[in-house]
């Protein structure tokens, strides 16, 4: 971003920063106080696979090798940007259905029976399995209840 570094972000009039800019922006002023832990709700949304794969990249050296600790909601990653999460936490319908390492995820779900398929990106084929329709119906009942007693 260093050939804007010299722009006005903008106003709710005047547009000068793309949206991924005001993204990354406002993740580079979090960064300025050197916090040791940061909390980012959807840094990568509105972004495109490569720059979100670099926002996830960071995130990851921030942790890894200044020891910040990285707790963040991510909207459908790509499988690139999946595999620089440590930690992970899946929910369905408020339950805990996984947390653990997100490098296991895989294998924990092929070990009860909900196998990701060869060549799919993880978190989508998550994001599928843990989807539940409202209202309700038996079969989401029963999806709920099974991930959630397998987790037990």
């Amino acid at each position: 971003m260093s050939h804007i570094s010299e722009s006005f972000i903008g106003d709710v009039h005047r547009k000068v920063l793309s949206g991924g800019e005001r993204k990354r922006c406002s993740i580079g002023v979090e960064l300025i106080s050197d916090p040791s832990v940061l909390l980012l709700g959807e840094p990568t949304s509105g972004l495109d696979s490569f720059k979100a794969q670099s926002i996830c990249a960071l995130l990851h050296r921030l942790a890894e090798k200044e020891g910040k600790t990285v707790v963040s909601t991510i909207h459908s990653p790509s499988s690139e940007a999946f595999f620089f999460f440590d930690r992970l936490i899946l929910m369905c319908d408020g339950n805990i259905v996984y947390q653990g390492d997100a490098k296991a995820s895989v294998d924990y779900f092929k070990s009860i029976e909900r196998p990701v398929p060869q060549f799919a990106n993880p978190a989508d084929f998550f994001m599928k399995l843990l989807s539940i329709n409202y209202p309700k119906q038996a079969k989401d009942n029963e999806t709920v209840e099974y991930l959630s007693s397998k987790y037990r």
